[in-house]
């Protein structure tokens, strides 16, 4: 059987028809306006629907494809041959683009979606999700762009490397990222299903991926890289293997580890992966502790940050309502998955992200590990971000109090958050933290002294000479001030809330 678009010619004919359409990001927003856009995003689709009813002779091609592919409506053959002139209705047929219902219409059979990453604009290919069709998903079903694929994307360092993998790459939207900023660019996959349908993505946009079917790191044994990223089948569970998107035949979070554990072995010195993970945390358990010890003895310095915790019922929850099941099926299914997290003393699930490093080439830096819990939702992980919480752990290690003591610093734009409660005498300060807008995990604890060395930092001074005048107006011995300070100083400049001025 022929997977999906497996004719090179007819993704080219596509290419061009959906192209000439205007058919992209801009394209579909300036067709269905701020408001209708805004409440499509949000999962109303009857307003984009009436949009597209009175589009005019202009915007007829696009406003067919915008209902065919995003918004799953049933299309005469003779608009959809206006839509797509150039692939036609038969080879849209034979390849599995659409489908001809009882009553002569077509209904799209794929997801062909625009995409953008603010630059360039892309076209992703990925089967319909179950909001789109009746019944339950299929086995082999590749997801579209989500939530978990957009985090990633935005965490994802963007500087310029020779290779980069995609580990689990589904309908290729990391690999489309990568393109950008990387060389040469392998994508693997279990499911050959997806493997054609990141080949069709690939084609459409221009682009020419090293495709390999096989599980995380057996189709590149023995290879090395720059990057590598993953968003796999990571959910916890039993074992079972319903939904290739999500489920990967491992009991637990024994995939999750699995890739930690081997990861090291694929990344040269320097090299960078980031991994999208969930990890159990048990009764009377610190989740730090688990995935802790998935790094012990990689030798990889690691951030790992927890952006949820899902207690069992609202996890199982979550991933027996996307499958589009019957509710009797998911009632079965999830009160089994239920059964299983009691007789494994499962509390809940923590989901997150894992970023490591390689050490460079002849370091020997001890392995340092930062595990940490960031839920705020403007604190979203990005890729300037994470590559400068590195180099700020690099520069940590490399500087010494000494340097540290006769460098100007100064302090990122911050604000002074503070607790107070009411006392005899009015409000009583009671706690204080400077926070870093928009960074994630740029918080931290000060006190009177702390916040007026912070305050004071303005890459005019060294600190030494700072925490000298501090010294004095307290009446303190300025040695054993510094020896008190420079545990603040290191976690802030760690936090990205001190830096050395140029």
């Amino acid at each position: 059987m022929n997977h999906p678009l497996h004719a090179t010619s007819v993704v080219d004919a596509l290419a061009a028809d959906l192209r000439s359409a205007d058919y992209s990001t801009d394209g579909v927003t300036n067709l269905l306006g701020a408001d209708a856009n805004a409440a499509f995003s949000r999962g109303l689709w009857w307003s984009a629907l009436r949009v597209t009813d009175r589009a005019g002779a202009d915007d007829e091609r696009l406003a067919i494809l915008v209902r065919l592919f995003l918004l799953g409506a049933g299309e005469s053959p003779e608009r959809v041959a206006v839509a797509m002139p150039t692939v036609g209705v038969d080879a849209l047929i034979d390849n599995g683009v659409v489908v001809r219902l009882d009553d002569g219409s077509l209904r799209a059979a794929l997801d062909i979606r625009p995409h953008g990453d603010g630059v360039r604009d892309f076209l992703v290919v990925s089967d319909q999700d179950a909001a789109m069709h009746p019944g339950p998903v299929h086995h082999d079903h590749v997801l579209g762009i989500g939530g978990a694929s957009v985090t990633l994307a935005h965490a994802v360092v963007r500087s310029p490397v020779g290779r980069a993998l995609d580990v689990g790459t589904g309908s290729g939207i990391q690999a489309l990222h990568l393109s950008g900023h990387c060389e040469q660019i392998v994508a693997t996959d279990t499911n050959e299903r997806a493997l054609a349908l990141a080949a069709a993505t690939a084609r459409l946009n221009g682009m020419r991926w090293d495709l390999r079917a096989g599980s995380l790191f057996e189709p590149v044994a023995g290879e090395r890289f720059d990057l590598i990223v993953s968003n796999p089948p990571f959910v916890v569970g039993t074992g079972a293997l319903d939904y290739l998107y999500r489920d990967s035949g491992m009991a637990g979070d024994a995939l999750s580890q699995k890739l930690i554990e081997e990861v090291g072995d694929h990344l040269e010195p320097g090299g960078t992966a980031q991994i999208m993970a969930n990890w159990m945390v048990r009764d009377g358990q610190d989740w730090r502790e688990r995935v802790r010890g998935w790094l012990a003895g990689t030798g990889l310095h690691a951030w790992v940050v927890q952006r949820e915790f899902a207690d069992p019922i609202s996890y199982v929850s979550l991933w027996t309502s996307d499958a589009g099941e019957r509710p009797e099926d998911a009632a079965r299914r999830g009160g089994s998955w239920l059964d299983w997290f009691a007789d494994e003393g499962v509390a809940g699930v923590g989901m997150g992200m894992i970023m490591v490093r390689a050490p460079r080439r002849g370091e020997h830096r001890p392995p340092e590990q930062i595990l940490e819990e960031i839920t705020e939702a403007d604190e979203g992980l990005t890729g300037p971000e994470v590559e400068a919480f590195f180099a700020r752990r690099q520069y940590l290690y490399d500087t010494d109090d000494a340097v540290l003591l006769a460098a100007k610093l100064s302090t990122a734009p911050v604000v002074l958050e503070e607790q107070s409660l009411p006392g005899p005498d009015g409000w009583q300060v009671v706690g204080a933290a400077v926070r870093r807008p928009g960074g994630p995990g740029a918080v931290l604890g000060v006190d009177e002294v702390s916040r007026a060395l912070l305050a004071g930092c303005r890459g005019e001074v060294p600190l030494g000479s700072l925490v000298e005048l501090l010294a004095a107006h307290h009446g303190v011995d300025a040695d054993a001030l510094a020896e008190a300070a420079m545990p603040v100083v290191r976690e802030a400049i760690g936090r990205g809330i001190l830096y050395q001025a140029p």
